[in-house]
């Protein structure tokens, strides 16, 4: 049974001026704010996109506060649409290849990874298969760069996530 997310949107900083609350996917925010410099996540892990339809830029935050778009990793004020990670296993298991399509040499991880390059000895990851639960691709080790969320399923080619792969993360369910 997945949970019930809830996460709110300010105009400004620090929770302050016109502010929305969301509880469900939403694929174009920009009716509800013009732009957004805080937010608060009450409940759930949530994909932010920094263009309609689930488009661009992807931030993953996870419950507690960010009382600016640089504790969230943003380049910019922009959000304009946003939807909840859903992993109800609580198990985590992602094996990643050194070429596209499933080929090459292969690692399995079920444990956070936050210098990719140390354990990986190639040097592009080219194809990944989510066994289990939901994973973050990291552009640069130690969590930092690009983010791009990988939920249960095949990727069959590194344009599926459009950088270099320095650190991998699990959405854990809070």
């Amino acid at each position: 049974m997945d949970r019930i997310g809830k996460i709110v949107f300010y105009e400004d900083k620090n929770f302050q001026g016109h502010h929305f609350e969301c509880c469900s996917d939403c694929p174009e925010l920009s009716s509800h704010f013009s732009h957004c410099n805080s937010i608060r996540v009450e409940n759930g892990n949530w994909v932010l996109y920094e263009r309609p339809n689930y488009l661009g830029t992807q931030y993953i935050l996870t419950s507690g506060e960010y009382p600016d778009y640089q504790r969230w990793m943003g380049y910019n004020d922009s959000i304009r649409s946003c939807r909840i990670i859903r992993n109800t296993s609580g198990k985590f298991r992602i094996r990643l290849y050194d070429r596209p399509d499933f080929a090459g040499q292969m690692m399995e991880f079920s444990e956070d990874n936050p210098n990719l390059p140390e354990h990986w000895r190639h040097p592009e990851v080219h194809s990944c298969n989510v066994m289990d639960g939901s994973w973050v691709f990291y552009e640069l080790p130690n969590y930092r760069g690009h983010q791009h969320l990988l939920e249960r399923g095949e990727y069959r080619h590194f344009n599926d996530w459009r950088s270099n792969v320095g650190s991998i993360r699990r959405v854990q369910n809070l």
